[in-house]
């Protein structure tokens, strides 16, 4: 039955693409000299071909559905890949699906929460507020605890679509049966790494199917940028300030449902609505600096970042226009970065602004991002090919975004292999880039993150820092000093075991030497006695004088197995 849906659902995509003229996509590909048979099998006819082929293929994966929708969110993101054109009309497909039933919706939260919806919320606005390709979110007030209903809490419920699982694993099915049979049998497929891509695809769709490690990351997020998180100091107080994170009500969150604080209010705007921000006063260089200050403190202060921080997912909280508050919804997609990951991403910003391209190449060999096996100079040239051509722009037009990606693109060609953890960084640095240039266009993004990099470079890894961690580390050892002649003793015991072995080896081995010597003492003198009683029978004459420097080197081999039998 899953052959035959899966069978039906290729027939389903053929048809699609072929109706989108999206054929052309084969050409350079191994399955060029079948299109005839796509065709066919189709039974439809392209149309839309004066159209761009970004745009077809953004109607093309909008048609087929929400799991196609997403792979093309995902792959937009992989500029490194992509040509500009396609990956900046994936870049546009939205989230607008149609949405299912509210009979649906609620079956599904009752069945998640135990209890009928009645008893569960004082009113449940059964037409969606928003739908998107795995879930929809509905408004509701949760149950008053007093008795004249004062103190209604408004909150949203967000329900994963039902049997969204099923579909996602068979089109994941085949989706998986066609990488690998590109990887394999494709130059592109080998270079773009298909199947990898399809993973990290399927991490993090299966991740966005539970609802609970999304309000886990909305938690930790909210944590991180509450002032009296136990992460900041007395200066990260005023950018805490900056982001406001919804609270979830953990006992009605499930799997499949997940209950969340409200956000509203007469201040409180969707971003993307900017020339009404404007229109109201608000501060817009103040708001999209405040943009960046949030999304480097993310990844270099808590190395857990927001990485769908696109329009949708961001509001602003206007009381003050000229210092105003970010709001961030849907943590269903996070990024970490590890300690040598922030370190080596940051130095290689700050190289890049000194045009210091060898140390970004030594940065990529001891990050281990590239093998050390590489030309540095070749590596270094390459870099200086696809970098010098931003600096031909003004500071504010350079691109922090398009950086990584020509930067990522030149690794790829000195065999980088692909760093999820760098790939959403670049992803959502595209995003807050590209916001912070639409808030303000004249937004000069090395102007905010220069003195925050340099800043976080002395004070995590400079003298400071250095005395900062003996001293954070002085209290453990104290502790730890009366167990230390315990320790040491053992460490000594265990050392003159480890001796004892080392020499029953040693031992081993000088007797090992001794036997070869005696062998090879054998075999040297026999060597000599052949090499003699050849040279013995060797004729001297004309006829094959030819044959003298087999002689000579008979002769050569005698003696140096002579002397070498004295050694």
């Amino acid at each position: 039955m899953k052959k035959l849906f899966i069978l039906r659902r290729a027939f389903v995509i053929n048809r699609v693409f072929v109706k989108y003229g999206l054929d052309e996509l084969l050409a350079p590909t191994p399955l060029s000299k079948y299109i005839w048979l796509f065709k066919i099998f189709a039974i439809s006819r392209a149309k839309n071909k004066n159209e761009t082929r970004g745009i077809r293929l953004n109607r093309a994966l909008t048609e087929l559905g929400p799991i196609f929708v997403k792979l093309g969110q995902m792959l937009s993101t992989r500029r490194d890949l992509l040509d500009g054109d396609l990956a900046e009309s994936l870049a546009e497909l939205q989230d607008n699906v149609e949405p299912f039933s509210s009979k649906e919706a609620i079956a599904v939260v009752e069945s998640q929460l135990g209890q009928s919806l009645d008893a569960l919320f004082e009113s449940f606005d059964k037409q969606p507020l928003a739908s998107a390709s795995v879930a929809q979110v509905h408004s509701a007030q949760l149950k008053s605890n007093s008795d004249d209903g004062a103190n209604l809490v408004d909150v949203v419920v967000k329900i994963i679509r039902p049997g969204i699982r099923k579909k996602i694993d068979a089109d994941l099915k085949l989706l998986k049966l066609l990488a690998e049979w590109f990887e394999r049998k494709s130059e592109i497929g080998r270079r773009i790494h298909p199947v990898q891509i399809l993973k990290d695809y399927q991490s993090s769709l299966y991740n966005e199917l539970d609802l609970q490690i999304e309000a886990a990351n909305t938690a930790q997020l909210k944590r991180n940028f509450e002032p009296s998180s136990p992460t900041n100091n007395a200066s990260d107080e005023a950018i805490s300030k900056k982001l406001y994170v919804p609270s979830i009500y953990w006992e009605l969150t499930r799997e499949s449902v997940m209950v969340q604080e409200k956000i509203q209010g007469e201040s409180i705007y969707p971003i993307g609505k900017i020339e009404t921000l404007r229109e109201l006063g608000v501060n817009m260089k103040n708001l999209a600096h405040t943009g960046v200050e949030i999304f480097f403190t993310q990844v270099f202060r808590d190395s857990y970042f927001h990485a769908d921080m696109h329009p949708g997912n961001i509001f602003v909280d206007i009381k003050d226009l000229d210092n105003p508050t970010y709001v961030a919804i849907d943590c269903g997609i996070m990024g970490t970065l590890n300690e040598s990951d922030k370190r080596y991403l940051a130095q290689n910003f700050v190289a890049f602004f000194n045009r210091d391209y060898r140390k970004i190449a030594e940065l990529h060999v001891q990050s281990g991002w590239v093998s050390k096996d590489i030309s540095i100079e070749e590596f270094e040239s390459a870099i200086r090919v696809a970098c010098e051509p931003i600096f031909g722009k003004s500071l504010e037009e350079i691109s922090f975004g398009h950086f990584l990606v020509q930067l990522f693109q030149t690794a790829r060609r000195f065999e980088m292999e692909v760093q999820p953890q760098l790939v959403l960084l670049q992803k959502t640095l595209l995003y807050i880039e590209g916001l912070g240039r639409q808030l303000y266009p004249q937004l000069d993004l090395w102007e905010t993150a220069q003195p925050f990099l340099k800043t976080w470079l002395a004070e995590t890894y400079g003298v400071k820092a250095i005395f900062k961690r003996l001293k954070e580390k002085a209290p453990h050892w104290i502790q730890e000093l009366p167990e230390m002649p315990d320790k040491i003793s053992a460490l000594l015991g265990a050392n003159q075991g480890q001796s004892e072995q080392q020499q029953n080896l040693i031992d081993s081995i000088d007797d090992l030497k001794a036997s070869q010597a005696k062998t090879g003492s054998k075999v040297r003198w026999a060597i000599i006695g052949l090499s003699l009683m050849i040279l013995a029978v060797l004729p001297e004459n004309k006829a094959i004088i030819d044959f003298i420097w087999i002689k000579e080197a008979l002769l050569g081999l005698s003696v140096v197995s002579f002397l070498l039998s004295f050694k």
